[in-house]
């Protein structure tokens, strides 16, 4: 006659460890991709980076959204025409009003960016 060896009782708690574990994980990543985003609050900044060219070329716009270069009038048409003519290697500062409209900031930056023209800065006031 054999006897049957003795069964243990099935530990579950790892089990329900992991389930747990998994659990956040997919809470975590389904409010990521219910939202699109994950939020982040920038820091402000306390320093201003002094520049490292002597003289940058200055595209400014006031907080009526009028574009000067370096002092003089001009338009997102006129601005893109008169950066094509500049090397690549010039510095260009950006000296946006705080009051001005963020899209007048994105076609400046849509003029660069579609000139290629990667070297330039933005300035900032110290906080």
């Amino acid at each position: 006659m054999k006897l049957m060896p003795e069964r243990s009782a099935l530990n579950i708690v790892p089990f329900i460890d992991i389930m747990l574990v998994l659990l956040c994980i997919v809470l975590s990543i389904s409010s990521f991709i219910a939202q699109g985003k994950i939020e982040v609050h920038l820091p402000s900044s306390s320093s201003q980076a002094e520049p490292e060219h002597k003289v940058p070329l200055m595209v400014e716009a006031n907080a009526q959204g009028a574009l000067y270069l370096d002092g003089q009038a001009t338009t997102t048409e006129l601005l893109r025409a008169q950066l094509q003519s500049i090397p690549r290697e010039q510095h260009v500062q950006l000296r946006i009003d705080e009051e001005c409209n963020f899209a007048v900031f994105i076609g400046i930056i849509d003029v660069l960016k579609e000139l290629n023209h990667d070297n330039f800065s933005i300035a900032t006031k110290k906080s």
